[in-house]
């Protein structure tokens, strides 16, 4: 009994000395990408350039212990110096554009925009700050950089694959493009903490003035306002659950795990008097989440957080994928709608398509990180319907929504609306 005990002190004490030499690697909570060329990022005139030389971030570089302790993950395509295209508002879409206003998440730095015709779009930075996530505790202990460390498992360049597989899948998306934002006068105040970055150029999932390509589409309004005109229009307003179960379908194909609801926006169509809601993904920052290494791996145990799901072969834990999104929006659905969704979805994505989706990456990030990935999607998609019985059964077996979705808290729903969006109906 002794050497039992002794043998697991001394496998605690090395696991201990393990994590506190791969947390110091790096001091940095946060990174800016690094330019390769042109040289003198701070003096170059970049209009004379069309693209820079870039490596998205070297913050998350990594020695054989911190591979062991918080896993390989995407380090290598954070560090990979990609050719980028450089953006100048003032010249952007023909005409310029307008700063709306700065926004953002817990981990994402982002501008609104106004184009010429009125259409919105957001600059979404592509390095992440993630010092608001990290606890107290994590700063005591000299373990931040776990936190810091955790957005190596996010794929730099996963969104714009997402974006192709959704095109392919007939699903809305943003139409994210990966760009150079250069200091330059137009910024202003936003100059210093904005330029000489790396962003995504995307449709914003929350304007008024309709950019999808579905016809009669009167506005494209977030959840918490689509709860508000729900209340307007009763029974004239409806969602469609196919096109909903469809993209959540999707996001196990490329193991997004974040789709709570301020991820979503609504395309409202107009039929007749009646009002049809078309669900549009947005943020697909989490899409092939790749967390490996003993941390993650100990994190993302369904017994610590169970939302923490890697992008795997196979998902092992449905529970930890369904939100009170998807129970709000989906309860008492019928199975028969989920496989038949699943059955569509799995014709559109072909081994072609899917190895095809690729030509939308940088050669050298397709060569390091395409084979895995895809064949992770086609394993996933050969068992779609199975995911997608699992995924009816668990809405079902967590039942009906007890409090206001993320996002919604200030909305004033009548007791039937908070509990479902149909239910306003029985």
């Amino acid at each position: 009994m002794k050497t039992v005990f002794k043998a697991l002190i001394v496998l605690i004490l090395l696991f201990v000395a393990l994590l506190y030499w791969s947390v110091s690697s790096t001091s940095k909570t946060f990174g800016r990408s690094k330019i390769l060329s042109p040289k003198n990022s701070e003096t170059v005139n970049f209009k004379l350039y069309d693209s820079v030389l870039i490596a998205a971030s070297t913050n998350y570089n990594s020695n054989l212990v911190k591979n062991l302790m918080q896993g390989e993950q995407y380090r290598k395509a954070w560090s990979e110096p990609v050719a980028v295209q450089i953006l100048f508002l003032d010249t952007l879409f023909g005409g310029g554009v307008k700063i709306l206003e700065e926004g953002g998440g817990n981990q994402t730095h982002s501008l609104k925009l106004e184009g010429p015709n009125g259409i919105e779009y957001s600059l979404r930075s592509v390095n992440k700050d993630p010092t608001p996530l990290i606890p107290d505790i994590a700063y005591t202990l000299g373990l931040k950089n776990i936190v810091v460390d955790g957005i190596a498992a996010q794929h730099p360049f996963g969104a714009l694959l997402a974006s192709q597989l959704a095109e392919a899948a007939n699903i809305p998306h943003t139409h994210p493009k990966m760009v150079f934002l250069p200091k330059q006068d137009f910024l202003k105040d936003y100059n210093e903490k904005y330029g000489n970055r790396l962003f995504l150029l995307e449709y914003e999932s929350d304007s008024w003035v309709d950019w999808t390509k579905f016809d009669s589409i009167t506005e494209i309004r977030d959840t918490e306002d689509l709860q508000k005109l729900k209340m307007e229009q009763g029974s004239h307003l409806s969602i469609d659950k196919r096109a909903l179960i469809k993209a959540r379908l999707f996001d196990f194909l490329i193991g997004d795990w974040d789709r709570h609801t301020k991820q979503w926006g609504w395309a409202i169509k107009k039929i007749d008097s009646n009002y049809l809601a078309i669900p549009i993904p947005g943020d697909r920052d989490n899409a092939f989440f790749n967390a490996e290494g003993i941390i993650p791996s100990i994190l993302g145990h369904p017994m610590i957080i169970p939302t923490l799901r890697s992008f795997d072969d196979k998902i092992d834990f449905m529970e930890g994928l369904v939100y009170p999104f998807d129970r709000y929006f989906l309860i008492d659905t019928p199975e028969s709608i989920f496989t038949a969704e699943a059955k569509a979805l799995q014709k559109l994505m072909t081994n072609e398509t899917i190895d095809a989706s690729l030509n939308v990456w940088p050669k050298s990030i397709a060569k390091l990180n395409g084979s895995e990935i895809t064949r992770k999607i086609k394993q996933r998609r050969d068992d779609l319907v199975k995911y997608a019985k699992e995924f009816k059964a668990e809405i079902d077996r967590q039942g009906i929504v007890t409090e206001a979705l993320k996002g919604s808290e200030d909305n004033k729903l009548n007791p039937k609306l908070l509990k479902c969006f149909d239910c306003n109906r029985n």
